[in-house]
């Protein structure tokens, strides 16, 4: 059996990484990037849908130096060493309403004349697209990848608490909990990050950024890895403009995850609103001994226009799925925490049996595939039974966040029930669990399914592409 991953195909590049680890949620991330950020010699840059200057990067297990605002963080960090710059690009489009946030502006005005803090708004996109991946690299020695941003609402621990102080911030204001992930890999993978945040800047306008000529060691203390020595594949999304030409690297990874599934597929994302990937799914599901497929959503999408777009396209998708042959072997669940309120799924992951695991900035939408700005890691464990045991870990432990148990357990229901479904089933209770996605309104999607054929239909792929904002 060889790795599924094919350059210029599926991936732009596969390189090794010495060291990676999966972040579950806002505090792992935050903490781990704090510790590299403060190890960093040279250089750190950032690329993102958001940055939001005031974000408190707290950490409710570890005693923290410096300040726990970022923007402070980052002042901080530049005086204690002079040879530090930091690189921070974001989207322009989402700039207009998040710089005028509190004291976000006099930051942004005060760092532009800043000689080693260079900050820029990427407007090289096309019109109603975002710049949507999230990296952050230190030095060329550690790199982030994932679905998390600096900014409002990202922060909050694996218990996802009803009653949480870190989350109001910075406004005072708990959106409620939020599901997060990311992963951080040093080693030739990082440095290929580097080099993709290094092209993303030039490309939106900035000056070449400096080589990295003494770079340290700047893995998050006190992380350990999940992975050693593995080889990681970088996917991109990158839409058609005069100084590009089009990548869907991330469609082609996605299409041949869900080929590749044997036994398991598990997915967290956003949203659920490609016809492309419903399509593949629903292939596997029409096939006799093919994969069951958990898909863990939000109860909605976040803002009314991305109710309107994706819940819509949601809900005629899942329709459309449990018509199809194989339905049976088909769940959607969104997470709720003790006293029942909704976890936000931001987190974008896809995990196939034991064998396959990505993470990065795309959702299960038409924009992610070819519309906005995408990056995303995933490693194939095709041969390796340490990386196999680590992947199986990590989703058993997404589980167990969800349900209210440990990993353990999960394991042990998969080893006696052989079905993530009723594995699954047997640990959903009230208070902290899994709900079954419910149809806002099952009588106009009845209606709707009735005269199209959403899994088939090749323009509608296009029907919401461009509707909704992403973050």
């Amino acid at each position: 059996m060889t790795s599924i991953f094919k350059p210029m195909h599926n991936s732009w590049k596969v390189a090794k990484a010495e060291r990676a680890a999966v972040l579950i949620d806002g505090e792992n991330y935050f903490r781990a990037v704090r510790s590299s950020m403060a190890q960093a010699r040279q250089r750190v840059v950032l690329l993102g849908w958001d940055f939001d200057a005031r974000i408190k990067m707290y950490d409710t297990q570890n005693d923290t130096d410096g300040p726990l605002e970022i923007g402070k963080y980052i002042d901080w960090l530049i005086e204690r060493n002079p040879d530090l710059h930091v690189y921070i690009l974001r989207w322009d489009t989402g700039a207009i309403k998040t710089l005028f946030r509190g004291s976000t502006l006099l930051t942004f005005f005060r760092w532009l004349v800043h000689p080693r803090i260079h900050l820029k708004l990427n407007d090289k996109h096309p019109e109603g697209a975002a710049t949507h991946q999230k990296v952050i690299t230190i030095d060329d020695d550690t790199a982030y990848c994932g679905g998390i941003d600096i900014t409002e609402d990202r922060w909050d621990t694996r218990s996802h608490a009803e009653d949480e102080p870190g989350r109001s911030q910075p406004g005072d204001n708990d959106a409620g909990p939020w599901h997060d992930a990311s992963i951080v890999a040093q080693g030739d993978a990082a440095r290929a990050l580097a080099t993709f945040a290094e092209t993303r800047w030039e490309l939106a306008g900035g000056r070449p950024i400096p080589p990295v000529t003494n770079s340290g060691d700047c893995w998050p203390e006190g992380l350990a890895a999940d992975f050693e020595n593995v080889e990681l594949a970088i996917a991109r999304t990158e839409p058609q403009m005069a100084e590009q030409d089009e990548v869907r690297e991330i469609e082609g990874l996605y299409l041949d995850m869900i080929e590749a599934a044997e036994k398991y597929i598990y997915a967290e994302s956003q949203y659920f609103a490609s016809s492309i990937i419903a399509k593949a799914i629903s292939n596997r599901l029409s096939e006799p001994e093919g994969p069951e497929v958990v898909i863990v959503n939000p109860a909605s999408s976040d803002g009314w226009l991305e109710a309107e777009a994706m819940d819509t396209t949601r809900a005629r998708l899942i329709g459309a799925l449990l018509k199809a042959q194989g339905s049976s072997k088909f769940r959607i669940y969104h997470p709720v925490n003790e006293a029942g309120s909704a976890i936000y799924v931001h987190a974008k992951i896809l995990i196939i049996d034991d064998r396959i695991i990505k993470i990065g900035s795309s959702n299960m939408n038409n924009r992610s595939m070819g519309f906005d700005t995408e990056c995303d890691i995933a490693l194939d464990a095709v041969d390796n039974a340490k990386a196999r045991s680590a992947i199986v870990h990590i989703r058993d432990s997404l589980l167990a966040e969800h349900l209210g148990t440990d990993a353990k357990h999960i394991s042990a229901l998969l080893a006696e029930t052989g079905s993530l479904i009723e594995a699954i089933g047997c640990c959903r209770s009230v208070g902290r669990t899994l709900r079954d996605y419910q149809f806002p309104d099952l009588n106009s999607v009845e209606e709707w399914l009735s005269e199209h054929d959403v899994l088939n239909e090749k323009d509608n792929d296009n029907q919401f592409a461009k509707l909704s904002l992403p973050f």
